[in-house]
């Protein structure tokens, strides 16, 4: 793993949601120096929070009729978010149950991020939102794009940052306003309309007391639905030259990835290719290491769609689609283009910004655009220069993203929307390259599907 900066989190259910996550941290190694400087650095996670636990949400999407997870009642830095208490203290009162939601509690008083004037601060910044894009912003300060994924890239200066599920960055700072007041952090909802209040913390400059708020209103960052401006930041980003190898000129394979939301039996489902994914019971790597048949669909996932015939501007004319457990198999060491295509939803004028996951792996971001990818023209687009290097990138709104990478880490590896319903939903694929070259299993990881007799002495 390449110095930078990275999350873990739970990948059970709707776990990501109830907290289970954090932040990772790869020191350079001895006498490596870092492209930038900096005098100090600070950690900002940032989620979506609601009221409503990750059983009764996954229930909700499990349903007939369907119940969506909704916006989230806040927006968290380091664990620390608000929400309007007389929303609910008005509802109790009225049952006569009384008040529980405080907005004095101290738990709730918003992150302190500390600066002494004159210095130079990296934040690293995650987001781990469930469902959320999100865009942050420090009040009266600019902040200097250095890393993106554990990936130095060209310094980029912005007044704000969007964040996509998934993605990290690393920013610089300096502490450069009046030293005299505190200055607001915020972040906001993007890309959804926004019925979640901002997320704050202080950026407070040394003497100034930490919970002494800024007299100001917080920022309300760019607007929410402005598809342009979030494509022209993502656009904006380049790999640091000397830093990031360039990818190959060309691919071995190219996968189209067509992505529509549907119904199958009643259920609302997302779906790549009209086939949404659901896990087997066996683990992939163990059937394949241990030669267990039937225990997935072994027909390769469809590679194309014909995009040719429809409209991503409508609604599908036909919502139906088919679950799949079947994976695409890849030759080790050979290069994959993934092309990446968004349309509308089930609703009509509808079409969300999705963050696409690849685990295992980093890829080289060859091209955004908006409308249908046109195989002929598009390709000739491609950034083979310095593109960016990432292991998460979104596809905006009725647009396309294309990626490449290198199927060089034996195993089975995912990849799908980071958006954590829509993977619940069935918004993924899997990857195997390479399983002949996995060590031997050991038997501590039995105990699944066919693999239970496997765990027996």
């Amino acid at each position: 793993m390449k110095a930078g900066t990275y999350i873990y989190h739970a990948h059970y259910g709707l776990q990501r949601s109830s907290g289970l996550y954090g932040s990772i941290h790869v020191i350079p190694s001895d006498g490596v120096k870092e492209p930038f400087s900096y005098d100090r650095e600070h950690t900002l996670l940032i989620n979506d929070w609601w009221h409503k636990s990750s059983a009764e949400q996954t229930a909700g999407l499990s349903s007939i009729p369907f119940r969506w997870v909704n916006e989230p009642q806040s927006l968290l830095i380091q664990g620390r978010g608000a929400y309007n208490c007389s929303l609910v203290n008005n509802q109790l009162n009225s049952l006569g149950t009384g008040s529980i939601c405080n907005t004095t509690n101290p738990e709730c008083s918003p992150h302190v991020i500390p600066v002494v004037f004159g210095k130079t601060y990296r934040l690293r910044i995650a987001s781990v939102t469930s469902l959320s894009a999100i865009n942050f912003m420090i009040e009266g300060h600019n902040m200097t794009i250095v890393e993106a994924d554990g990936n130095y890239v060209e310094p980029v200066v912005v007044q704000n940052l969007n964040l996509y599920s998934g993605e990290t960055y690393s920013v610089i700072v300096k502490a450069d306003n009046d030293p005299s007041r505190n200055y607001w952090a915020a972040v906001n909802i993007l890309g959804r309309m926004p019925k979640t209040p901002t997320g704050t913390a202080v950026f407070n400059y040394y003497p100034n007391h930490p919970k002494k708020p800024p007299l100001t209103t917080p920022p309300n960052g760019p607007l929410w639905n402005d598809t342009n401006y979030a494509l022209a930041q993502s656009q904006s980003l380049k790999a640091l030259k000397g830093f990031n190898p360039g990818p190959p000129f060309s691919s071995d394979r190219a996968i189209n990835m067509f992505f529509t939301q549907n119904k199958i039996e009643g259920f609302s489902r997302w779906s790549i290719n009209n086939f949404s994914f659901v896990l087997p019971s066996t683990p992939y790597l163990i059937a394949l290491k241990q030669n267990l048949p039937h225990t997935f669909d072994p027909t390769p996932p469809p590679e194309k769609y014909d995009l040719q015939n429809y409209d991503i501007h409508l609604p599908p004319k036909n919502p139906n689609a088919s679950y799949s457990d079947s994976i695409y198999r890849l030759d080790f060491n050979s290069t994959i283009d993934i092309i990446l295509q968004n349309t509308n939803m089930l609703d009509p004028n509808k079409s969300e910004t999705h963050p696409w996951h690849l685990h295992g792996h980093h890829f080289w971001v060859l091209g955004h655009g908006i409308g249908v990818f046109d195989p002929v023209n598009d390709p000739k687009k491609y950034n083979l220069v310095n593109p960016v290097v990432k292991n998460t990138v979104p596809a905006f709104p009725y647009g396309w993203t294309v990626i490449r990478f290198r199927a060089d880490n034996p195993g089975i590896w995912a990849f799908h929307c980071h958006v954590e319903a829509h993977y619940y939903l069935g918004m993924g694929v899997v990857f195997e390259e390479g399983i002949e070259r996995v060590a031997r299993l050991p038997k501590s990881i039995m105990g699944c599907g066919k693999s239970k007799r496997l765990a027996r002495p």
